[in-house]
């Protein structure tokens, strides 16, 4: 039997459903994201959003953002987790494993924070799912040359 280009996912396809599933790690109580990181169409690492190891997660002590109100997009630090664009590439230093001219694969656009990380860790495509409005996002990619494109399922 002859496969035919509808039998299989494209990569980009295959690698942001991982993303999905890898956000089903995710221990937050407002938003699961996942996040793999690829280069040469094999995965390097992968990262959900979370508490950091050894602390207790949100599901046990409740959403310190929702106990102090404080809005999505707004004082990021104000935040036990750890979000899963940082937890990809803190797991390849941890592992040792290069990131440098990688493709990100998320769930949701990254944050301006994630995008910090992004540059600086050589990154330079990053395909996302679902949008975060965070404008300086898109300023500093614009600007370090880091390709953000929207992945339509």
């Amino acid at each position: 039997m002859t496969e035919t280009r509808s039998d299989r996912p494209s990569w980009h396809e295959y690698f942001i459903g991982i993303s999905d599933l890898v956000a089903s790690r995710s221990t937050c109580l407002r938003r699961k994201v996942g996040a793999v990181l690829v280069k040469e169409k094999r995965i390097l690492c992968s990262g959900y959003n979370g508490a950091p190891s050894k602390v207790p997660h949100c599901r046990e002590t409740g959403c310190l953002r929702t106990q102090l109100n404080v809005p999505s997009g707004e004082k990021h630090e104000l935040c036990r987790g750890v979000h899963a664009e940082q937890n990809a590439i803190i797991q390849a230093a941890y592992h040792g494993i290069r990131v440098n001219g990688s493709i990100l694969y998320c769930t949701n656009q990254p944050c301006s924070i994630c995008a910090k990380m992004i540059i600086n860790a050589g990154i330079k495509t990053v395909y996302y799912k679902d949008g975060y409005d965070d404008p300086l996002t898109l300023d500093m990619f614009d600007k370090a040359k880091v390709e953000l494109i929207r992945f339509e399922t």
